[in-house]
């Protein structure tokens, strides 16, 4: 096992490689939009590395990338592990690629050391993880754990007004095909995925790698509120309906309510108002706003959700201000399971660390194919804590050191499950 210790100079060179993929003139970071040529191209660098180690690699019907090394039983599920390579808007060069590095290095390792394993060995690239183009987060992985099907897709559109659907089409998908991706818990033994922590915790704690045991779910809304465009000089305060300053008081209301007592773990962010008309000297017309509701407790998440609806609804009531509101997304939290997770922690352990364990604020691909099939999630150390942002960083260091739990994590599954 201690020759399956993870190359931290390559994994650095293929994150470098990555983080060159990028939109053009979308300077600082990364922009590698979800169902865009940017989003494919980076595909098919993975695609065409795991067919240079003589791995058979596919495209499925959603857009996801797997590339499979043979087991030594025939019959038995696959074992696999990956993650996305799409990023938000001036994103980071680390999250979702570092899984996808590990994997590609993992898959390096079981292939020049000759590692026979009983189970197929799949690995994985999810299309579409992130939720900054389409409002829904984890349309790849939804999509092959049958959360997500053909009529969802032309209902989420971007902010260009780009259906879901249409751009699978613009990058060679067909949206009416998506079903044929769906994954059987019969192919699969199991899997997990290798991700940055995106939050302190490990840094603080000076802990190397952690192991997930829960994972955050998330209901999305967006608000429109409608007042009317006037004159900022000739309309009275009395006699004005500012859809901008029903929008500030809404975004306050927003924010206590995640703070109110006994709700614990559930987290409210607005992270995008759009106003019109936009101008200095008019009064907002219309304000629509993009809201994040996180929890690790169901009931608390959509309750919240529920409350900034009627809350926010009487604000505008008590201003003039219409009110109108569209559910995004809604994905509950889930608890991954205990086997899988004390697999991991083995892993941790075999390689010098003793894991924190942890919960994930952030949504991820594994949290939607445990609904298929048993999944774990490891964690490493994030700078500051900082992700969505070019400062995002983590050390090949600790990639290198994840990797190599990662990788030794596969044959302990290989050996433990049928």
């Amino acid at each position: 096992m201690t020759s399956l210790t993870a190359d931290h100079v390559r994994l650095g060179e293929l994150i470098d490689t990555f983080a060159g993929v990028s939109e053009r003139d979308t300077s600082p970071g990364v922009t590698r939009l979800a169902y865009t040529p940017v989003e494919r191209a980076a595909h098919d660098l993975f695609a065409e590395w795991m067919s240079s180690l003589g791995l058979t690699v596919w495209i499925d019907a959603a857009g996801n990338t797997l590339a499979e090394r043979a087991g030594t039983d025939s019959g038995l599920p696959a074992i696999g592990t990956g993650s996305h390579l799409d990023s938000v808007p001036h994103g980071g060069a680390f999250d979702g690629v570092v899984g996808v590095c590990a994997a590609m290095e993992a898959a390096r390792l079981l292939v020049e050391h000759d590692v026979p394993h009983r189970h197929p060995m799949r690995f994985v690239v999810f299309a579409g993880e992130e939720g900054a183009r389409f409002g829904q987060a984890c349309t790849g992985s939804r999509i092959v754990a049958g959360l997500t099907g053909t009529v969802d897709l032309p209902e989420k559109r971007d902010a260009a007004g780009v259906s879901l659907a249409d751009a699978m089409v613009e990058v060679g998908f067909d949206p009416a095909a998506v079903e044929q991706a769906r994954w059987s818990g019969e192919d699969w033994a199991g899997f997990v995925e290798l991700h940055i922590e995106q939050g302190s915790v490990l840094e603080t704690e000076n802990v190397r790698l952690g192991v997930v045991d829960t994972i955050s779910g998330s209901t999305r809304l967006r608000l429109q509120l409608t007042g009317r465009a006037t004159h900022s000089g000739g309309t009275p305060m009395h006699l004005r309906a500012d859809a901008m300053a029903a929008a500030a008081e809404v975004v306050l209301l927003i924010e206590s309510l995640a703070a109110g007592e006994g709700n614990i773990g559930t987290r409210t962010t607005v992270g995008k108002i759009d106003v019109t008309p936009g101008s200095i000297t008019t009064i907002a017309g219309r304000a629509s706003l993009w809201v994040d509701v996180r929890g690790t407790d169901a009931d608390h998440q959509r309750n919240t959700a529920q409350e900034i609806v009627t809350q926010a609804a009487a604000v505008c009531a008590r201003r003039g201000v219409g009110f109108e509101h569209e559910q995004l997304a809604d994905t509950p939290p889930v608890r991954l399971p205990d086997a899988v997770r004390d697999e991991l922690a083995e892993s941790c352990r075999a390689v010098g660390v003793e894991p924190r364990v942890l919960t994930s604020g952030a949504s991820h691909d594994a949290q939607q194919i445990n609904n298929v099939i048993p999944t774990g999630m490891m964690f490493v150390p994030s700078k500051a804590g900082i992700s969505h942002d070019p400062a995002e960083w983590t050390s090949v260091e600790d990639i290198a050191l994840g990797t190599t739990a990662l990788t030794t994590s596969l044959i302990r599954l290989d050996a433990g499950l049928s």
